[in-house]
């Protein structure tokens, strides 16, 4: 596959922090059974190149794994190197963006000003991801989009199933979701798990709606 293509296609990457190394696969699966299919492992979390690896391999052809809040190109060819398929930062680094897209992975760094946000794609990142989104709400993000149709931006941060659909209607072409979908601080018990699943069912809805 495709990872820009089918990260534009599915638009929803669920983000995924703190979680137990352990957790993380049962994460992966009850996300995909509710039809979101990408999913962002932090490298702030226990065990998170090990972690991407088993999701990639386990998850093949079902979920594309990427990394998340990656803040330099060091960590960036790690994380790529594990399996990851597309590396999320929460800033702007052009040598973190260039080292992505040498390994061939889809880039997204985080911005938030017009000037941020062109720089950034400028620099080679594929989406921006505008962060954080739930700071000035939809109505910042509609006048950030407005004169940059031509770049493909991502709300995080703050994104909702309240608001969601306001960020799709404003040009949004994906979404970062951390804990309006997936709250690590739970035991991730069969009920949570299938909780997860409806939770991830009912944002897709949202944004095919």
């Amino acid at each position: 596959m495709n990872p820009l293509a089918h990260i534009l296609e599915h638009k929803i990457v669920a983000i995924v922090r703190g979680a137990h190394p352990a957790d993380l696969l049962k994460i992966a699966q009850a996300v995909q059974a509710g039809g979101v299919r990408m999913m962002e492992v932090t490298l702030n979390s226990p065990g998170a190149l090990a972690s991407i690896t088993e999701i990639a391999r386990e998850m093949e052809g079902k979920l594309l794994v990427g990394a998340g809040t990656v803040l330099d190109p060091e960590s960036a060819r790690a994380a790529l190197l594990a399996g990851a398929k597309f590396i999320i930062s929460p800033t702007l680094n052009k040598k973190t963006i260039r080292m992505t897209k040498r390994y061939g992975a889809v880039s997204i760094p985080g911005a938030y000003t017009a000037t941020e946000i062109l720089k950034a794609y400028e620099y080679g990142g594929d989406i921006i991801k505008v962060f954080p989104a739930g700071a000035s709400g939809v109505s910042y993000f509609k006048d950030i989009a407005g004169p940059l149709p031509h770049i493909p931006l991502m709300p995080t941060g703050g994104v909702s199933l309240d608001n969601i659909k306001g960020f799709a209607e404003a040009g949004a072409k994906a979404f970062g979701l951390g804990s309006s979908l997936v709250d690590t601080k739970p035991a991730m018990t069969d009920e949570y798990l299938a909780q997860l699943t409806e939770k991830a069912r009912a944002f897709v809805a949202a944004v095919a709606g």
